[in-house]
């Protein structure tokens, strides 16, 4: 007998017992841990991968060579979630691969035959999901914010990819819906090149148009419109507004005109899973439209037509986290590197969109003045004159009109009342003309810190025998009234009527159209069914005199955008009054009261040109302790026709105090300085930053220095 006859005749249980442990054996040889993957096959073809690792910082914002192991050659394809190796030194080298190291994320975005490092690769630890999510046109994108706003690529992708779910993962998305038929104009008609606009995206035209939007509700159904026209081309459409609010009505408008499944919601509020389902979604081609606040601007929408942004001056859209990207910025990237149609909406408008008519870049899309007088409430103003001699305004700090307007607008409605929040630190101005003063050298605002002598907030210079350039008066003023003084004096005035307050901490998205008195803080005002009958918008000091170059202009928009919310004066013979408390020889005043925020954009253009102010000129700010600083521009390589604007001493911040992002740390004494180049120097500004920060951190070490490119906020 054979010895295979004797081996069948034993028990045949350890026989299989032994051969499970021979096949586990067998197969752990091949594959040893996934930390190395030590003497493990590599893929047969394109065996080395291209990924950028989760790694912020400068000095390592390039592409790191990885071996693909065979058993993951299926998966790691261009775009998915990897894991890998990094930090071994070259010295830790086994079986010709590189080991050690620590455990980091990464994008794979691209397999080679080959690689230009000459040295031992490392093997990819793991592939974390087979879902793609990170496509060419994402990571172009990507790199193009990067390099605009001297960060990293690994930075702008935490920004831009979320964070996954493997729940959302493993869900298919739905099946994508055909486009729809053509929408009607609607509202769009009370533009003169409105119906022209929706034509041409519904013809996969590409126009690009600055809309200053009429006063009234209509704004999110003309926005629902476009994206309309865009869909019926069989093209894609990006919505970003500034917060969930705005979204929320958006996404109605979407629902109404587009139906259920034709678009996608990206807010923070909807949660991780279902908005990394709805992101996903987008990634998938299921659906075309997105809307979404900050965030979205990065939604990798499909054949993308049309990109939109309601409200570029909100604050919101500029984001905290580094490289500090602003929404605007990087739809205008996208229209550009997808030459799709562009669309930047708001009741008000800004510098940067004025700058983007006057290039020739967009055009203008407006309502005739007979549709502006017809939409917009009745503007009337007080001013200092009016205060001192009423004596309703002396005693009780509001002035006769504002008590007269809030008594007629309670019989048919609610009134709104708009009140600066806190924080808002007046600058100084001349007594008696209130134009602000201004450094002689760079046109800085001056300040008093502590009382102490004029000095100029840019560049440190000081200011002795300063003097008004309108007027020749050589006194200043910094004046605010209480705000929330007036609200409660406005309380007592009327014990009968309800009062209801939106602010931080509480904000409300509706109000009924009962009679009611509604106090809000700027961007906080709620929606009042029917419209607000009136509205006070006390304080105007408190926001006009800011230190900051942008005063005039937001306080123009926060006013037009509570403004907005009253009824207009075509309506039947009911229209709303609004009553502003600043001096009506304002120029942002007089803007307010012709409803002309386009002509006062331009007017600032025109004067930040001849001062060489942003967004004529490209700046970045620099930060850190003073030697930091110091240091840092003495080592960077500018441009030639760079400026350098300082440095100037930052507030301290107090411990336990309130800190906004980019604050020193609490206790620490941080100077600022102002780097300022002419238009077409910005990239060469951005780049020799960037170079000089990352040399820096290559040397070792951290470098508390900051860096931020368009700072919104310079004083």
């Amino acid at each position: 007998m054979s010895s295979e006859n004797e081996r069948s005749e034993e028990p045949a249980e350890p026989e299989q017992l032994a051969l499970i442990r021979e096949t586990v054996r067998k197969a752990k040889v091949p594959r040893a841990k996934p930390r190395t993957w030590r003497g493990a096959a590599l893929a047969k073809e394109l065996p080395v991968a291209r990924v950028v690792v989760n790694k912020g910082s400068l000095h390592l914002d390039q592409f790191f060579d990885y071996a693909v192991p065979e058993e993951l050659d299926e998966t790691a394809r261009p775009g998915v979630r990897v894991r890998v190796r990094f930090g071994a030194g070259a010295h830790q080298v086994k079986n010709g691969r590189r080991e050690g190291g620590r455990l980091i994320d990464g994008f794979l975005v691209e397999r080679r035959a080959t690689s230009d490092y000459s040295g031992p690769l490392a093997a990819l630890a793991d592939v974390v999901s087979p879902e793609p999510v990170l496509g060419p046109d994402l990571l172009g994108l990507a790199r193009a914010v990067a390099d605009r706003y001297a960060g990293s690529l690994a930075d702008v992708l935490q920004l831009a990819v979320p964070p996954r779910s493997a729940r959302a993962e493993s869900r298919p998305s739905p099946e994508p819906l055909p486009p729809p038929a053509a929408p009607e104009p609607g509202s769009w008609t009370r533009y003169e090149r409105g119906p022209a606009f929706l034509e041409s995206l519904a013809q996969g035209g590409a126009p690009r148009a600055v809309w200053n939007a009429l006063p009234g509700p209509y704004w999110a159904e003309e926005i629902a419109r476009a994206v309309a026209a865009t869909l019926t081309s069989g093209r894609g459409a990006l919505v970003v507004v500034p917060d969930g609010r705005a979204a929320g009505r958006v996404d109605a408008a979407l629902t109404s005109v587009l139906g259920e499944g034709r678009h996608a919601l990206l807010t923070a509020e909807a949660g991780p899973e279902k908005r990394y389902a709805q992101w996903l979604a987008v990634r998938r081609g299921a659906v075309r439209a997105v809307v979404g606040t900050r965030a979205a601007m990065f939604a990798p929408v499909r054949d993308l037509g049309l990109v939109v942004i309601w409200d570029d001056g909100d604050g919101s859209h500029s984001e905290p986290h580094a490289p500090q990207p602003h929404a605007r910025e990087v739809l205008l990237l996208r229209a550009a590197h997808d030459r799709c149609a562009f669309l930047l909406g708001s009741t008000g408008c800004t510098v940067e969109a004025a700058q983007l008519v006057e290039t020739g870049w967009a055009q203008s899309l407006t309502a005739g003045r007979e549709q502006v007088r017809r939409a917009a409430p009745l503007i009337r103003t007080v001013g200092d004159g009016e205060l001192a001699r009423d004596e309703a305004a002396r005693a009780a700090r509001l002035p006769s009109l504002a008590w007269q307007t809030v008594r007629e607008g309670l019989k048919t409605g609610p009134v709104l009342v708009q009140v600066p929040r806190r924080g808002y630190v007046p600058r100084l101005a001349c007594e008696r003309c209130r134009t602000p003063a201004r450094c002689r050298h760079c046109a800085g605002p001056l300040e008093a810190p502590e009382q102490q002598e004029l000095r100029c907030g840019w560049c440190g210079r000081g200011a002795p025998d300063w003097h008004c350039v309108a007027c020749g008066a050589t006194r200043l003023r910094a004046q605010v009234v209480g705000a929330r003084r007036t609200a409660e004096e406005l309380g007592r005035a009327f014990p009968a009527v309800p009062v209801r307050t939106s602010g931080r901490d509480h904000i409300l998205d509706s109000v009924p159209g009962r009679p009611a008195l509604v106090v809000a803080t700027p961007g906080a005002e709620p929606v009042a069914e029917g419209g607000y009958a009136a509205a006070l918008l006390l304080d105007g000091w408190a926001m006009l005199g800011r230190p900051d170059l942008r005063a005039g202009e937001e306080a123009l928009r926060r006013w037009i955008d509570a403004a907005s919310l009253v009824r207009g004066q075509g309506e039947g013979g009911a229209g709303g009054v609004v009553v502003v408390v600043a001096e009506p020889t304002l120029r942002p005043v007089q803007a307010l009261v012709r409803w002309d925020p386009v002509g006062h954009a331009q007017r600032e253009l025109a004067e930040r040109a001849e001062l060489g102010f942003p967004p004529v000129s490209r700046m970045a700010a620099v930060t850190g302790p003073p030697e930091a600083v110091e240091g840092f521009l003495a080592a960077a390589g500018l441009p030639p026709d760079a400026e350098v604007l300082g440095p100037v001493p930052l507030p301290v911040v107090r411990p336990g105090g309130p800190r906004r992002p980019g604050d020193p740390p609490p206790g620490e004494q941080w100077d600022r300085a102002l780097v300022r180049v002419p238009p077409g120097s910005g990239a060469a500004l951005a780049a020799a930053l960037k170079q000089a920060r990352a040399s820096r951190l290559a040397r070792g070490g951290g470098d508390p220095v900051r860096i931020r490119v368009d700072p919104p906020d310079i004083g």
